[in-house]
């Protein structure tokens, strides 16, 4: 990873025509409107006219709302329009303030900051797919859905919500035929996941996205499907003990200064302090802005970007909250 020290959004430029990754780019809100009961549906278009990044299934943006203020969010268009991004959000009155900002002054001529586009939760190959969607997890499904049936893949959708009415794109999925199972919680109850998951299925990919709740249920159901199976996008950070930290060295091999992180401070906080610009946003492993090679050590992975497998082959880490399980850590900073 390139140290940079200047703020990515200072000077805020537009990229214009570059790959999938890390760019920063002014858009404009080009379209608006309600997608059902408390999700607004966004379409971003770039300020200078130019073609956005590209992108795949499952990737996401940042929003930077203000400084302190950035969100991700799933692209949930057409990957094949490099002309706009359209993203759906949720209200969420007992959140933090950052899709309250969205719905009350994002507007049709209002412009906002974008970073990414960056894809931790990619569509692999399969001849045969199964997915799950919960509420505004739909949002990375739905190109999938689409990715899969151009592909000529084998598919099947549950989607589950609190009403068919919280939904969002309902009349989208409903043109694609019986596929596709809605499954509102006012009318069904949960989604009976032993019935969905209960047989694995051979040549079978499960992608799942929504409330943590729905998560830990699909996974706990696939723990007899073959390993490598399921592909999961969570929402929020899982709960640590942090009760046994200790502190560690950690060693910036591109700067070639040596750190100390104590049992209560994270990498991330350390590196800031000696001045090391390191993309960020979340600060809790969820959005995958801080990935940071490994080039010796071990680290405790505590996020939830990173597959089991990525994190047992000790590659990259999520500085924000992961931790070393040594006493000495180097990084490609």
């Amino acid at each position: 990873m390139t140290m940079v020290q200047e703020p990515l959004h200072d000077p805020l430029v537009d990229t214009g025509d570059l790959p999938e990754g890390d760019a920063s780019l002014l858009a404009v809100i080009a379209g608006r409107r309600e997608c059902a009961d408390g999700v607004v549906e966004l379409v971003l278009e770039s300020a200078a006219g130019l073609d956005l990044p590209a992108w795949k299934p499952g990737a996401h943006v940042d929003l930077v709302l203000d400084d302190d203020l950035i969100r991700q969010y799933s692209l949930c268009g057409d990957p094949a329009d490099r002309r706009s991004y359209r993203v759906a959000v949720l209200l969420e009155p007992e959140g933090k303030g950052g899709s309250r900002r969205i719905h009350e002054s994002l507007e049709p001529g209002s412009k906002v900051e974008v970073r990414g586009p960056r894809n931790h939760f990619p569509l692999h190959e399969s001849p045969r797919y199964l997915f799950i969607a919960g509420g505004i997890g739909i949002t990375p499904i739905l190109t999938m859905v689409r990715a899969a049936e151009q592909a000529g893949a084998d598919w099947r959708l549950v989607y589950g919500g609190r009403s068919e009415a919280s939904m969002a794109y309902v009349d989208e999925l409903r043109a694609l035929g019986d596929r596709v199972t809605f499954w509102p919680a006012d009318r069904n109850g949960l989604i009976d996941l032993e019935a969905v998951l209960g047989t694995p299925t051979e040549e079978t990919l499960v992608y799942s996205c929504g409330p943590e709740p729905l998560l830990a249920a699909v996974e706990e159901q696939c723990m007899s499907w073959p390993r490598g199976t399921l592909n999961l996008e969570r929402f929020s950070a899982v709960e640590v003990d942090t009760s046994a930290d200790t502190g560690f060295e950690v060693v910036l091999e591109q700067t070639g200064i040596t750190l100390h992180v104590g049992e209560d401070q994270t990498i991330l906080e350390v590196v800031t302090e000696a001045d090391v610009y390191v993309p960020t946003s979340c600060t809790e492993g969820t959005c995958g802005s801080c990935e940071t090679p490994i080039l010796e050590g071990t680290a405790e992975h505590r996020d939830v970007v990173l597959s089991p497998e990525e994190q047992a082959a000790q590659e990259t880490m999520m500085i924000c909250v992961s931790r070393a399980s040594c006493p000495r850590l180097v990084l490609d900073l």
